[in-house]
This record gives structure tokens, C-alpha cells and sequence, in this order.
């Protein structure tokens, strides 16, 4: 029987999401990779027990997460039932929908159907009552935003969700969507958009800002832009890298001789600051208030060791900022 560490508590930073009464753990673990069926479930277990010794609390996973899709939810779901059913309270359990699930009309983007269809498709792979967060995943130019957000404020009003969130959307969108949750009484306290070194889309599509000005919070997924932010390609492209296994998510192609200039220039700043580069690369996305939470992926238990690591110092000099802003 699993039996989580007493201090857990102890090792992690937990920071308030926006104006709510919800506190984030600073390192949170996504389950976008490596809890589908092609994955160990051994693993996925130590995995999330290591992550809960350490105070990660939050787990965050999407409809479509796998392969297959829905996968990733039915492995959760049987570690939560076999092993974390004890601690349920003390866990946040978010998922998504917004993409790709099921064929047919009524399996993808925004429609209130397909929301609350998926919604209760993931409770049920879960074996849970309620979700605390529940995401629109994506946004969706032909569904009025309105009904989509009608659909996050029905979640929450049936008891299915505590919390909604909005995921991949720009700040021009997000301020309106902001709006119609507010009229609806809606719990809306949280962002989840790509953010790292490598990639500032949020800060140029006024995401950021707008999430700063309405006092919601930021959850950060890809903090080390699929692996680039680590010292894995210091030398190259290793022959068991993901790229060379699996090249859907990061291409051979991205790692050009200019970006693997960088990653080694950055590497050199790192060490400067006594951290590896995944502790910086984290470190930076996590620096001011404005980001809550960063999402990070793990293949095992060692990797969820090292990366909170990077709370030990989130603190950078002008200097360290002017270089590193000069490199991404």
C-alpha cells in the first residue's frame, strides 16, 4: 500500500492562482506524455507517488491525452482508485476538451455538447465526481463564445467542475471570454498556454498582460520547449532521443545549428547560476508573479527530482535577463 512521505508539504512552493482561494504547487505534472497505453503503468504509478512526495498536487490531464486518446484518464483513474483515493482532497485533478475525440460533429471544438459530453466521458474513465479545474482546450472561431463559455459555467453549476480554465487562447479572446464567465457567476481563475525561453507567444499575443490585468492566473506547459531547455542536445541529437523515436512533437529540423548555438550559450549561464539548464529554463518561466504554475512531462521519477530543483532560485539579475532575452 502507498503510503505518501509526511514532510511532502515541505519541499514545494504553492502560489495563489489569480484572486482565487486556490493554491498552485510552483511545478505541476502534465500527463501529456507517458501515461497513454503504450506506456508502463509501474512507471506511471512511481511517477505520480514521487511527484506527491514532493508536494506536487496538481496533475493535469485533456480528453484526447494518450494513445490512445482517452488513455491517459483511464490510467489516472485506476491510480487514483488502486492507490490516491485516500488522498483525493488533497489533490487538484484538471482535464480538457477542445480537440479531436471522438468522430462525427459532435466530438470536437467548442460546442456546448461536445464540452459536456467529454466532460462526463472523463469522469467517468476516472472514476471521479468532479474535476477541480475544466478547461476549454482551444478556441474556436465558429462556436460563439458564449455558448462555449455557458458550457464551462453548466460544468461548474452540475457540481462536475470547482474551477474553469481556458487553454491556448489569446489575450483579446481571453478578455471577452473573461466577461461572459464573470456575468455567469463562473469560477474562471486560470490560463494554460505554451510559455518558455524559446517561445514568448504569450507575451506577444497580449495573453500575459490580459491575464495580469484581470487577476487570473497562468499555468506554463512546454517550459522547456519539448526538451530543447535541458542538457540532452549540448552535443547533438542523441541516437534515443524522443526526436529520434518520435518526431510529432519536436522535429529534427528545430534543433538547427543556430538554436543548439543557443541552447549551449544558455547552458553557460545556467552553470553560472549553480543550476542545470532545465532548473534555469524553469526558473524563468516561474521569475515574477504573473505565472502560477509550470507544467512539466516526466518518463521517470528522477526527472520530477531534478526539475524541482529549480525553486531553489527563481531570483535573476538584470544582467542574467538581458542575455537570456537577447538568446530567445
Amino acid at each position: 500500500m502507498y503510503n505518501p512521505l509526511k514532510d511532502r508539504y515541505t519541499k514545494m512552493t504553492y502560489n495563489r492562482c489569480g484572486q482565487s482561494g486556490l493554491k498552485l504547487p510552483a511545478v505541476s505534472l502534465g500527463l501529456w506524455h507517458n501515461f497513454g497505453d503504450t506506456a508502463n503503468y509501474e512507471t506511471m504509478k512511481q511517477l505520480c507517488f514521487t511527484a506527491f512526495d514532493n508536494g506536487i498536487t496538481h496533475f493535469d490531464l485533456a480528453n484526447n491525452y494518450g494513445p490512445a486518446p482517452g488513455s491517459a484518464e483511464e490510467n489516472m483513474g485506476k491510480i487514483l482508485r488502486d492507490h490516491l483515493a485516500p488522498y483525493r482532497d488533497e489533490l487538484l485533478i484538471s482535464t480538457k476538451a477542445g480537440y479531436l475525440m471522438w468522430d462525427g460533429p459532435y466530438g470536437d471544438w467548442g460546442s456546448r455538447k461536445y464540452l459536456l459530453a467529454s466532460l462526463d466521458q472523463s469522469l467517468k474513465r476516472m472514476g471521479l465526481d468532479y474535476v477541480d479545474i475544466f478547461y476549454h482546450h482551444r478556441m474556436d472561431k465558429d462556436t460563439p463564445l458564449e455558448e462555449t463559455m455557458g458550457a464551462l459555467a453548466q460544468a461548474v453549476a452540475s457540481g462536475k467542475a470547482l474551477y474553469v480554465g481556458l487553454s491556448n487562447y489569446n489575450g483579446e479572446t481571453l478578455f471577452r471570454a473573461a466577461e461572459i464567465l464573470k456575468e455567469l457567476n463562473c469560477p474562471f481563475i486560470i490560463n494554460q498556454n505554451r510559455y518558455s525561453i524559446f517561445d514568448r507567444t504569450i507575451e506577444q499575443n497580449g495573453l500575459k498582460e490580459t491575464a495580469k490585468q484581470l487577476k487570473k492566473g497562468i499555468i506554463a506547459f512546454s517550459p522547456l520547449a519539448q526538451g530543447m531547455l535541458t542538457e540532452r542536445y549540448l552535443h547533438g541529437i542523441p541516437e534515443d532521443s524522443r526526436i529520434k523515436r518520435d518526431g510529432r512533437f519536436l522535429k529534427e529540423s528545430a534543433l538547427s545549428a543556430e538554436r543548439l548555438g543557443q541552447i549551449r550559450t544558455l547552458h553557460e549561464i545556467a552553470e553560472k547560476r549553480g543550476q542545470s539548464l532545465a532548473e534555469m529554463a524553469l526558473a524563468w518561466v516561474l521569475k515574477d508573479d504573473e505565472v502560477t504554475s509550470v507544467l512539466i512531462g516526466a518518463s521517470k521519477p528522477e526527472q520530477i527530482l531534478d526539475n524541482i530543483q529549480a525553486l531553489r532560485n527563481t531570483s535573476f539579475t538584470e544582467e542574467e535577463l538581458k542575455r537570456i532575452d537577447e538568446i530567445g
